[in-house]
């Protein structure tokens, strides 16, 4: 039997390569009925693009993405604070990317049906529930048309983000995810390049700021997609959604930042040039104690779902995955490979989770 991964988005497609890779049969079961390019910007850091660059990925990357070459903190007037290199330039062998969420997604999904078959990827099935057996897992799926679908799977890799199904099961008594009083809202503009045109930026302070930077290269006119993200603090009870696809608008936030007009970089053009906006809260969820459950377990967001200061989130997902190759290599028995994988990734993700809540790396 094949494993089930729940889950088509970064860290599921990444899940099925890397144990392709090592001749492990697997099928991603996806919701939505086709993968589309949707999201904004994120960044792979290079502990995790190490790991791309050995499923061939590199060029792909390059074509698609932007090679970050430093990161820079300003206050709200633009005034320098701190600078430092940025992957390659920092000395890493391998580059840190800024790219395009959707694109990333498309990259991998294009290899997982290149190399593991069209029939590897199955989308339009919503999972329902799952039976933890003796020496299978059994899944039950529904499609957009109602019907009933039923898969047997040697395990199951619960794949599927912070409002994760596989969890739920798990966990039913969570609650809803940790919400840090500060609201977002994305977006990306094709503008003129700022600074050194990979240079990546955070303007203001904690409970205030903006992070900006390009995920894709300059086109003939010297203009680049430009990724933005405009943050302020809110009431903790201000009624949210933890779906980052709702939409936004320009009156929400852009009056608070009509100012922070810098002189490389003038920010409320870009927040008006933009094509769509998109709102969505700040929210994480708690540590748990387990993942894994005999044939089944979590990874990326469903297993440590964390505030994006840092830039970790699909990085520690693409780690989980290569995790997950190892010990379902080195263990013939799948309850010590997912219990082995847990003693490795969730000690570090928590504490992730933990420290992001005390602003992570932003603190400076």
């Amino acid at each position: 039997m094949s494993a089930i991964i729940v889950g088509g988005g970064i860290v599921g497609l990444t899940t099925a390569l890397t144990l392709h890779r090592s001749g492990i049969e697997v099928r991603v079961f996806e919701e939505a009925p086709k993968i589309k390019e949707l999201g904004l910007g994120l960044n792979v850091l290079p502990h995790s693009v190490q790991h791309l660059v050995e499923l061939g990925l590199q060029a792909r990357l390059d074509a698609e993405g932007v090679r970050t070459g430093e990161l820079r903190f300003f206050c709200k007037q633009g005034k320098a604070i701190w600078q430092e290199p940025r992957g390659m330039n920092a000395g890493y062998v391998v580059p840190q990317y800024s790219i395009h969420r959707g694109r990333l997604q498309s990259i991998l999904k294009e290899q997982v049906i290149k190399r593991l078959g069209r029939d590897a990827l199955v989308t339009d099935r919503r999972l329902v529930k799952f039976e933890n057996r003796a020496s299978e897992v059994t899944a039950t799926f529904e499609n957009g048309a109602g019907d009933t679908i039923i898969e047997k799977g040697e395990y199951l890799i619960g794949a599927d983000g912070i409002n994760s199904i596989v969890r739920q099961q798990l966990y039913p008594n969570q609650g809803d995810p940790h919400f840090a009083g500060l609201m977002l809202w994305r977006g990306s503009t094709l503008a003129d390049s700022f600074l050194t045109g990979n240079t990546m930026i955070m303007a203001g302070h904690s409970d205030q700021k903006v992070v900006v930077y390009p995920i894709s290269d300059p086109d003939e006119s010297g203009k680049q997609l430009i990724n933005w993200v405009a943050e302020f603090r809110v009431p903790i009870e201000t009624v949210h959604r933890d779906d980052w696809n709702s939409e936004g608008l320009l009156d929400e936030f852009g009056g608070r930042f009509s100012d922070w007009n810098f002189d490389w970089l003038d920010l409320p053009e870009l927040f008006r040039q933009a094509d769509h906006i998109y709102k969505f809260p700040m929210v994480d969820r708690d540590p748990i104690e387990q993942w894994s459950f005999d044939r089944v377990t979590l990874a990326g967001d469903a297993a440590h779902a964390m505030y994006p200061n840092g830039s970790n989130g699909a990085s520690q997902g693409i780690l989980d995955a290569v995790s997950l190759e190892q010990q379902l290599s080195d263990n013939s028995d799948v309850s010590t490979a997912f219990a082995k994988y847990e003693q490795e990734r969730r000690p570090p993700t928590s504490q992730l989770i933990l420290e992001n809540r005390k602003t992570g790396p932003e603190k400076v």
